[in-house]
């Protein structure tokens, strides 16, 4: 049966940058034909305007004679009335290498339905099809990998006809052609294939190896079957990148192949590069239920013109990023000591952050197309992260409801209840039907944790409640610019800081943030300044950090910078640096030990 709605996308030119795309609509609008473009891809939640990359667009009838176009709005334009088929033709401009838009030259081709599929209106919910096909130049080794099912006749991997259910699905299903990686695996029944794109030497063995146990694991902890029926892995590395993007039966990442495992990773538990790019992997595989099939109401369906605001993306995001790397122990891939660090952490960045006492987490998710993704040199002062926060609001969370319910009920069970009564239902979330979950299966309505967790600025109950667990909680200075937390300091005098960050600038130390109330900003130093000199003696953007930690506290310094091309001198008083890096342990004393271990054991193993 033909489509209602169908295109092609190739490009004679890859060098250029082009994809060409032609779309066919049967039968149109007997008005007109409107068509659109979305302003924003799902799970990136910023106007990105994509229709500013359409180059030429023009329209004909069935005999090839051209036909009126006008252009409506910045995304939306209007055909003459036809009477029979009508076939639009565009270029796209694609040179954006990021899992958010669209990419093209003579190496490889990626793009999101986003950035090039026309919306019909009025046929949003017809058949579509997509033939892809393959770009001019050496590309005969090039294959196509994707999580969009392939029509009959379309050879696995092949240049062909590929089929969406309606346009919501054409445009989930991200696309990579290309000479890259291949290889495949099962969990819980279900096929997966990870791709890999661009220079590497991963041990794809190994890889397939850990995803199989990360993806197992979280298909076993919602319950069989998978929301898909295949699902890919769609890696693109760099020498420099971080990032990913998810879908419903796909996701598209960016990483330094640094990150990728060599057949000399340790099985037992991997460094810390590999490990990230796991919990990525285990971050956007989570989405498969948190997000893209549990999800906010006003997400159904999405409007693609607007902002959407919810104030539950510290849930969305927030929950995914506490058990992406839960699920990382829960595969067994990282030890019981490696797991705690990774927690305190995120502790640590949470607590590094000022902007915690000025924006509630639900602010910050409401606030997401406007500060969290628009971030400049006073975000950390201004904002938090509902991705940060959120993982712990949910760590305290699980906690609560361990505690309330004589361990009986856990963060996993309001996560199947999420599923059952919404995802697999197709409603949306309401804004408050996850704390109405929560008192029903643990017999409390938290109402003081929520008001202080989402709605407050003051500091979570983590410690109070991690310490009930047995754990040891400690919070100590940074020893180094680099120390994310962790682990147990070695340094034992106070060390002195004046509430900077710093990076590579021309001459010397580009200030790329001046936190909020610390010396530097009472001393007047501002973001974009670049210091040059400590009381007389050059500093570098490596030596920076670590002449003012070679100082003691209350020492005054004088410190020469320029901003823009003017020299000034400023008068800073360093101050004993804050004690803002956590390091959780298992306690020496064996009662609360056992108390600890009871309580790890217990966050291993799922919630039945």
């Amino acid at each position: 049966m033909t489509a209602a709605v169908q295109y092609r996308i190739g490009s004679r030119r890859p060098e250029s940058h082009i994809f060409e795309v032609e779309l066919t609509i049967a039968k149109p609008a007997v008005d007109g034909q409107q068509l659109t473009l979305p302003n924003w891809i799902p799970g990136s939640y910023m106007i990105r305007d994509f229709s500013r990359h359409v180059l030429t667009l023009r329209a004909c009838d069935a005999e090839g004679q051209p036909l009126a176009l006008e252009k409506t709005g910045k995304s939306a334009w209007r055909c003459a009335p036809v009477t029979g088929p009508l076939t639009v033709q565009y270029e796209v401009y694609a040179w954006d290498l990021s899992v958010r838009g669209a990419h093209l030259d003579q190496t490889h081709a990626f793009f999101n339905g986003t950035s090039v599929f026309l919306a019909v209106a009025g046929q949003e919910e017809q058949c579509h099809e997509v033939w892809i096909e393959r770009p001019a130049g050496p590309t005969s080794a090039w294959r196509v990998a994707t999580s969009l099912p392939a029509a009959d006749g379309t050879p696995a991997l092949g240049f062909g006809r590929y089929r969406a259910d309606n346009y919501d699905a054409l445009i989930d299903h991200p696309v990579e052609m290309g000479e890259f990686s291949h290889a495949a695996f099962t969990a819980c029944g279900v096929p997966h294939e990870v791709v890999i794109t661009g220079k590497h030497r991963a041990d794809l063995s190994r890889l397939t190896r850990d995803l199989e146990k990360i993806c197992t694991a979280q298909i076993e902890m919602f319950g069989a079957p998978a929301p898909f029926e295949r699902y890919v892995f769609l890696v693109t590395a760099v020498g420099s990148g971080y990032g990913g993007l998810e879908h419903r039966a796909s996701t598209a990442l960016l990483c330094s192949r640094d990150d990728l495992p060599l057949d000399s990773e340790p099985e037992a538990n991997p460094g810390e590069r590999y490990r990230t790019f796991l919990g990525l992997c285990s971050h956007e595989y989570f989405h498969s239920w948190n997000v893209k099939r549990i999800k906010p109401a006003v997400f159904i369906p999405y409007d693609l013109r607007d902002e959407t605001l919810t104030p539950l993306l510290w849930a969305f995001e927030g929950i995914t990023s506490y058990y992406d790397d839960l699920m990382l122990a829960r595969a067994g891939l990282v030890s019981t000591q490696s797991y705690l660090e990774m927690l305190a952490q995120q502790v640590t960045r949470h607590l590094r952050t000022p902007g915690r006492f000025r924006q509630s987490v639900s602010d910050s998710s409401l606030d997401a197309w406007t500060k969290y993704y628009k971030q400049d040199e006073n975000s950390p002062n201004a904002i938090v992260s509902y991705y940060v926060k959120g993982a712990l609001v949910a760590l305290c969370l699980d906690l609560l409801l361990r505690e309330k319910s004589a361990d009986r009920v856990s963060l996993d069970h309001l996560m199947r209840r999420l599923w059952q009564d919404f995802g697999q239902t197709g409603r949306g979330v309401g804004d408050s039907d996850i704390q109405r979950l929560a008192a029903e299966l643990c017999g409390d309505d938290l109402a003081d944790f929520w008001q202080q967790a989402l709605y407050g600025t003051d500091e979570l109950p983590l410690a109070g409640l991690l310490t009930r667990r047995g754990l040891d909680w400690t919070l100590r200075a940074a020893e180094s610019a680099t120390d994310a937390g962790g682990k147990a300091g070695t340094e034992h005098r106070p060390r002195a800081g004046i509430g900077v960050k710093a990076q590579g600038g021309e001459g010397g130390a580009a200030l790329q943030y001046v936190f909020a109330d610390g010396p530097a900003m009472q001393a007047g130093l501002s973001a974009g300044d670049v210091v040059i000199a400590v009381n007389d003696l050059r500093v570098s953007a490596g030596s920076f950090d670590k002449v003012i930690s070679s100082y003691t506290p209350r020492t005054s310094l004088r410190v020469h910078a320029f901003r823009r091309d003017e020299l000034m001198v400023f008068e800073v008083i360093t101050a004993e640096a804050a004690a803002d890096t956590c390091v959780l342990t298992l306690p020496a004393d064996s009662d609360r030990r056992h108390r600890a271990e009871s309580w790890i054991l217990g966050l291993l193993r799922q919630g039945d």
